[in-house]
């Protein structure tokens, strides 16, 4: 097997695995044992070592002498670290990107949201499609916000922080929140209230409206608001069931 060959095979493996970290098919804490996986996906033992390493890299996944690989754990705390970290990334990029964004900025801006806007939010239909479509076109209208900024290092600490807050978003809040939607009190409850806020497209409507009228303060402010809310899904979850 020559060089290129065994390079295409782990970055196959590398982006099977991550794919399924990211979205929580494979669950936090799951062991990763090499033979399993080689069973399961098909993937040499060469392509699943470097794919793992590289992983690590990304703290999706952890190694331990004892344990060996294991998808990376989520937490509370490491949610309230992330959402600090990604407001201290997010924040001046926003107001980096309104302040550079062109005529073709704002047409992307607005197509992202046209796509989100044709998209049902979860806490209307929990199904595992409707979940992962609207996180595809959530995560791209909050792309779009930002893609007009300068800053290349912003913006892969910014991709990294989405990643991991992707899982944290789904194992911590979203699921379990939407877990609990049986029967007619599901909507007076804290819970349903608290998805509703989070998932809604009237504040992504508002981020929208105050990108495209230049109006940096208030965009700040408003993004500022929205990315506090998975924590308040959190709490609703945690204390309500």
């Amino acid at each position: 097997m020559d060089e290129t060959e065994v390079g295409t095979k782990t970055e196959f493996a590398y982006r099977t695995l991550r794919q399924e970290i990211l979205e929580t098919r494979l669950m936090p804490g799951t062991p990763l044992k090499l033979g399993a996986m080689r069973d399961a996906y098909g993937i040499g033992w060469t392509p699943l070592r470097e794919a793992l390493s590289r992983l690590e890299a990304e703290y999706l996944v952890i190694s331990s002498a004892n344990k060996g690989y294991t998808v990376a754990p989520v937490s509370l705390e490491e949610l309230t670290d992330l959402t600090n970290a990604r407001r201290l990334i997010e924040l001046p990029m926003l107001a980096d990107s309104i302040a550079n964004g062109d005529e073709a900025w704002e047409t992307a801006l607005v197509a992202a949201h046209f796509r989100l806007s044709r998209c049902k939010p979860p806490v209307e239909n929990p199904q595992e499609q409707v979940i992962s479509d609207w996180k595809e076109r959530h995560e791209a209208f909050h792309l779009a916000l930002l893609s007009a900024s300068k800053s290349q290092w912003l913006m892969r600490f910014y991709m990294q922080i989405k990643d991991q807050l992707r899982r944290h978003h789904r194992i911590l809040a979203i699921t379990p929140g939407l877990a609990a939607s049986k029967g007619p009190e599901w909507r007076e409850s804290t819970t349903y209230q608290a998805l509703r806020d989070a998932l809604a497209l009237e504040p992504h409507t508002e981020l929208m409206n105050a990108a495209l009228d230049h109006d940096i303060d208030r965009a700040v402010s408003l993004l500022g608001a929205h990315i506090e809310l998975t924590k308040q899904v959190y709490v609703a979850v945690d204390f309500t069931g």
